[in-house]
């Protein structure tokens, strides 16, 4: 999960600056000054290529899947002014994404053989919601206990509890993979 952790790292950068200083201070410091005053998500796109640049690799397609998979949740999210972003505004964007990253490479190693999924569609997609939830809640209990820090995170506290909540997550999938293959 390497680049969806840069990616994280990188996001929580951005949010954390356009907090402090404005959105537009935000997007001039990358040189994306023409995107201020845009709706939310032309925003987001435009850093797409900033925050996690098109790749080769699966881990870049990981991240960047995760990172537009986020932008359309931002308007059911409520998010819709970078201007006004709130301390909360920051910790969900971020829980969305971490959520949508970590999804998106378990799906992957799914893909591969890595982890079996049940053979029967209303098992796996029970399995599916299960799995959201888990790692929704699991990024939310993260991010909550670092709360006082979030704008002070460093890229190292970001990685170090992606990864943990990435491998409570597919620990939580092989357990349940394992318990439908005892059926």
């Amino acid at each position: 999960m390497g680049a969806s952790r840069t990616t994280s790292a990188g996001l929580l950068n951005f949010l954390s600056s356009a907090a402090a200083n404005g959105t537009r201070e935000a997007l001039r410091t990358l040189k994306l000054e023409s995107l201020a005053g845009r709706p939310i998500q032309e925003i987001f796109l435009g850093l797409a290529d900033y925050i996690c640049p098109d790749g080769g690799t699966v881990d870049e397609g990981i991240a960047r899947e995760a990172f537009i998979e986020t932008i359309a949740d931002l308007t059911e999210a409520g998010i819709t002014d970078l201007d006004a972003l709130t301390l909360d505004q920051i910790q969900t964007i971020f829980e969305l994404y971490a959520t949508n990253a970590i999804e998106a490479r378990l799906c992957n190693d799914i893909g591969a053989n890595a982890v079996t999924f049940p053979d029967d569609v209303h098992d796996a997609l029970r399995v599916e919601s299960q799995l959201h939830d888990f790692i929704y809640r699991s990024v939310a209990d993260a991010l909550t206990a670092a709360r006082d820090g979030l704008q002070n995170l460093t890229p190292d506290r970001v990685l170090g509890f992606v990864t943990r909540v990435y491998e409570q997550a597919f620990g939580i999938l092989q357990s349940l993979g394992e318990a439908e293959a005892d059926k």
